[in-house]
């Protein structure tokens, strides 16, 4: 950084050091901004008043070494620690928490956390995490999970681990698996969903996908778990691709919706599963299986909450 934020700061212009090449520029403005509110950071990146090398950028552009990041004129908090968040929270997530090393933490997210703070959150899993590990000066995000999904979730300690874990995830090198409760009988046959998504931002600021053959290639696997009868089966997806929304948009479009999905799904069905107690979106991230490194292996599995677990038994009564 050349310049040092102030309580009222002109202009400032941030060059990167080699070893941020590849961080997401809202990650980076996060870091260096001390005392700046997320909600800022993020309006001034979608008004585009953010630029890299002179050039406009978008909220999702990964920086290189060496890049010139101008930030424009910004009101500064009165100090630079960030707000203490419930303790309640802390420790929810601390007790996810299913696996940690010295690079690598992973955890079993509840339902109804986001990930990250933005679009009106002041907090999620990473800024709770900050705090919980506040001698782990490069946590980040390795992939992300809606904010109603629960299940596994990575997050990287160091720099090393993220990228290498980014290569992975670009390859087939991870392996991801979800447990979804879907409306209706998923014939056994239907093995994989092959559609092409598109993503929509609506003038109300929410993003919404669809499927069409102008969007980007995406293919998810499906296999059977369990069957309710005719009214609902408990499907296993593995998406090969990763696009926003996959595994919710494929399963309505093969004609069966996630139950308690508010965007994509059934609203009887949401209803008829909510009377039995499934107040959630019943999409899971159950296993995972991640390369390390030195050519190792870890594999994970992470069991439903209460609430899905019971569900299922009202369900098969």
């Amino acid at each position: 950084m050349t310049n040092t934020p102030s309580q009222t700061s002109g202009v400032q212009i941030l060059e990167v050091a080699p070893e941020l090449a590849g961080q997401r520029i809202d990650n980076f403005l996060r870091n260096q901004l001390k005392g700046v509110p997320k909600t800022l950071i993020y309006r001034i990146l979608r008004k585009g008043e953010v630029r890299v090398n002179k050039g406009r950028i978008k909220p999702e552009y990964r920086l290189q070494a060496g890049d010139l990041v101008r930030v424009p004129p910004l009101r500064l908090a009165e100090r630079d620690e960030p707000e203490p968040l419930a303790q309640g929270l802390l420790e929810r997530l601390e007790k996810a928490i299913v696996y940690e090393d010295k690079a690598l933490i992973v955890l079993n997210k509840p339902a109804g956390i986001a990930v990250h703070g933005g679009s009106g959150l002041s907090y999620g899993v990473i800024e709770a995490l900050r705090q919980l590990r506040p001698d782990a000066k490069e946590l980040e995000l390795v992939h992300r999970l809606d904010r109603d999904t629960s299940g596994l979730l990575m997050v990287a300690k160091k720099r090393s681990m993220l990228r290498h874990l980014h290569q992975a995830l670009r390859g087939d090198g991870v392996d991801k698996r979800y447990m979804a409760l879907v409306r209706g009988r998923w014939e056994t046959s239907k093995k994989q969903v092959n559609a092409p998504l598109l993503k929509n931002t609506l003038r109300s600021g929410e993003r919404m996908v669809e499927v069409t053959e102008d969007g980007k290639e995406a293919l998810t696997l499906f296999r059977v778990l369990r069957r309710f009868g005719e009214f609902a089966t408990l499907v296993e997806a593995k998406p090969v691709t990763g696009r926003t929304h996959q595994i919710r948009v494929h399963a309505r479009h093969a004609g069966h919706s996630i139950a308690g999905d508010s965007k994509y799904g059934d609203e009887e069905f949401t209803r008829e599963i909510r009377e039995l107690g499934g107040k959630r979106l019943f999409l899971h991230a159950y296993a995972l299986k991640v390369p390390l490194p030195d050519g190792g292996e870890l594999s994970f599995e992470a069991p439903v909450d209460e609430m899905w677990a019971r569900t299922l038994e009202r369900l098969g009564e």
